[in-house]
Parts: structure tokens; C-alpha cells; sequence
């Protein structure tokens, strides 16, 4: 698989970009307009808030599905049999956000959700027309007052030794959304399966931004985007001592979305979470 690296200031950007999610499931860009030194900030201070005992005030709302998720819930991947070796806060417009936090957090959601709806609108532009026939509306629209979109941010603690056998930072598994917008982590470990099955390593340098497709965006078209496996895979020798962070957008249209004969967004995303556990 070649993951193609496509600049955003280029003028081929939206085709190149587009036929890379259309053939990978994947597309990776640089001199994009998230600011580098935002990313690093919000690093910096949420591992120093996930090593605090703070973050247990903002233990997870089943309902609301916002706040922190500890290592002992932590999602079980579909298929997977051991939990993600992973600790994670759910950052919403609407949702509880530790108050020294909230500013930079807020400002990289607004950030990211604007690219986001620009890539979306590039995606579209280059669907082909009997694909695009069966969007029930425009793929930017279907994001439009959605109060679903996600930002996660990830702690992948450092390894103990005494993990459960088998069990990984994520184990393998596809995003439930529309478009993931993800700034390379600190650490390296994300890996992306390709048609063959085989798993490749995703370039990690920094100031890349890595963005994948979603289930949902996958049932939309119906495959003619490919909703990508991937994984965080444990590090060895020095790099296990390291914490790793993480800083996903899930892009999530509005509930009533229509994606398919078979779904809407809500209903799909209903049946995802409730398989991964962190819902009844």
C-alpha cells in the first residue's frame, strides 16, 4: 500500500486526496492549517492531566457518553477479546472539559471540525456521479448542527510488562464515523492493513495529519470508500516506557442522517457502541 502524502496547498489537493481514500482507505496531509504548536500544547497538558488523580472527577456519563474512560473500561475492539491498553477523555461542545483545558481543546475542535468539512466537501466533489446518486444529501451538509462529532483525547500509558497476553494499545478495528482527523501522535505504533492483509506502518512524522475513512462513510457510498482497518501496536525497548497521546476528530453527522436503506447515523451508532461495550 502507498499512503499518499499530499499537500494541502497544492493544486491537485481535493483530486489527489480523494483518489487516496478512494484506493487506501487513507490519505496523509502536510501544510495543513492546524497549527503545529496547538497539537503540542494540548499534548503537553493533558498527559499532565491524565497523571493526575483529577481526572476521576470526570469519570464517563453512560448516557452522554462525555468525560473520562479509564484503562479498566476502555473499549473492547470488535472480535477482540482483550481491552485496548488505553485511557481516553471525550471532548464535546457540551460536555464537561476541565476548565485549564477547555480553551485549546475548543479551539483544535473548531479547527479540525472546519478542515474537516472542507475534506468532506472534497470527497464529494470527486465521488462519482452514481455514487453520489445515493447520498440522501451533500456529505458536508450531513455534519451541519450535528452535536455527535468527537474529539478524543488518548493516553496510551507506558507498558508494564504485565499486560494481559495478546492484548494491544488498539487492537485492530474500523472508526464507526465519517472522517477521522488525526495529527501524528507522539510516539510511533499506527499501522494500517492493506488489501492483501498485510500491516504497514503510518508515517508519524510531525505536523503530518493522518485522516481516514468511517464506517459510516463507507455505507454511504456504498464501499467505494473503504472504511480501513488499523491499530496501535505496542512499542518495544525504550519507546515502552513512553506514554503515547492521541488526538482523533470523529466527524459524526446528525442523528436522523439517513446513510443507507439499512441505517441512519444514529441507529448505526447505537449498534457500534453498544459492541464495544461502553454502552447498554
Amino acid at each position: 500500500m502507498n499512503v499518499r502524502v499530499v499537500d494541502y496547498r497544492a493544486a491537485d489537493a481535493a483530486e489527489q486526496f480523494t483518489r487516496s481514500l478512494h484506493e487506501t482507505g487513507f490519505g496523509v496531509l502536510v501544510n495543513h492549517p492546524i497549527p503545529q504548536q496547538l497539537v503540542e500544547t494540548i499534548y503537553r497538558d493533558w498527559l499532565a492531566f491524565f497523571d493526575s488523580e483529577q481526572k476521576h472527577d470526570y469519570a464517563f456519563s453512560v448516557e452522554k457518553q462525555d468525560g473520562y474512560f479509564s484503562t479498566a473500561i476502555s473499549e473492547t475492539a470488535k472480535g477482540a477479546t482483550q481491552k485496548d491498553i488505553k485511557e481516553y477523555f471525550h471532548v464535546y461542545p457540551w460536555g464537561r472539559i476541565p476548565a485549564p483545558l477547555q480553551a485549546d481543546a475548543m479551539r483544535y475542535y473548531d479547527t479540525a471540525n472546519a478542515l474537516a468539512a472542507e475534506l468532506l466537501g472534497w470527497v464529494e466533489q470527486y465521488t462519482p456521479a452514481d455514487i453520489a446518486a445515493n447520498y440522501s444529501e451533500p456529505l458536508s451538509g450531513m455534519i451541519q448542527g450535528s452535536n455527535k462529532t468527537l474529539l478524543r483525547v488518548l493516553r496510551y500509558p507506558p507498558l508494564s510488562g504485565q499486560e494481559p497476553a495478546g492484548s494491544l494499545r488498539a487492537a485492530a478495528h474500523g472508526d464507526i464515523n465519517l472522517l477521522t482527523i488525526l495529527p501524528a501522535a507522539n510516539e510511533p505504533g499506527l499501522q494500517v492493513q492493506d488489501m492483501d492483509g498485510n500491516w504497514i506502518d503510518v508515517p508519524c512524522d510531525f505536523g503530518m495529519l493522518i485522516i481516514n475513512i468511517g464506517d459510516m462513510l463507507q455505507e454511504a457510498s456504498q464501499g467505494y470508500y473503504p472504511s480501513t482497518q488499523h491499530r496501535v501496536v505496542n512499542p518495544t525497548g525504550e519507546g515502552a516506557s513512553k506514554s503515547r497521546v492521541s488526538l482523533p476528530l470523529f466527524l459524526h453527522p446528525r442523528d436522523e442522517v439517513v446513510l443507507s436503506a439499512r441505517y441512519s447515523a444514529g441507529a448505526y451508532l447505537d449498534e457500534r457502541l453498544r459492541e464495544l461495550g461502553v454502552k447498554q
